[in-house]
């Protein structure tokens, strides 16, 4: 059964203003991966009514592989070179959600892309919910790796327009906080319920 204070703002309008006032602009998630960005997003998307896209999933359905194929065939830097070709072609087609891989704000273009074009939400957890997150899954090349990433990774991550906290709690708390977020982010007015 659903909470209803976790749904406050559906309903309300606060949703179709946080989307008049992105016009072009896409809700960008970054972060580590185990944050949630995929599982979030979709349901951001949802309760945006906006479409969603996953820049992992985009890069394995052109290069007709998975990700781990890629990095054991091509490298990582192959891969990198893809993602910023996707990614950059995915924020032309916005407004959307999108979720992007761990390691795409390493690349300056691409934060560039990502300013010009989103409002940037770094999806922020803490290593130890990432590796047990992670642990669940094979498919992911450098979830080993975690501990050494994160500490790399976070002050790119930081420049995000927004940060909020990934946890163990319902998605749909997440994408509340998120939501809000945006509103306050992009001067959307408080709707009365």
């Amino acid at each position: 059964m659903s909470d209803p204070a976790v749904h406050k703002t559906a309903g309300t309008g606060l949703e179709s203003a946080i989307v008049a006032a992105l016009g072009r602009r896409s809700v960008v998630l970054v972060g580590m991966m185990g944050a949630g960005k995929s599982t979030v997003g979709r349901r951001l998307a949802a309760r945006l009514g906006l479409s969603f896209a996953d820049a992992d999933s985009e890069i394995e359905a052109a290069a007709g592989m998975p990700i781990s194929e890629i990095f054991a065939k091509h490298g990582e830097a192959d891969f990198r070179a893809g993602e910023k070709r996707v990614i950059a072609r995915l924020l032309d087609g916005g407004p959307q959600v999108l979720a992007t891989g761990g390691g795409a704000v390493m690349d300056a273009n691409t934060r560039a892309q990502i300013a010009a074009n989103g409002v940037s939400v770094w999806l922020k957890a803490d290593a130890d919910i990432l590796q047990r997150r992670t642990r669940r899954r094979n498919d992911r090349p450098l979830a080993d790796k975690i501990a050494t990433l994160l500490p790399e990774r976070e002050p790119f991550y930081a420049q995000s327009d927004i940060t909020v906290q990934s946890r163990e709690e319902p998605h749909e708390a997440v994408v509340e906080e998120i939501i809000v977020a945006l509103a306050g982010k992009l001067g959307v007015p408080e709707q009365k319920t």
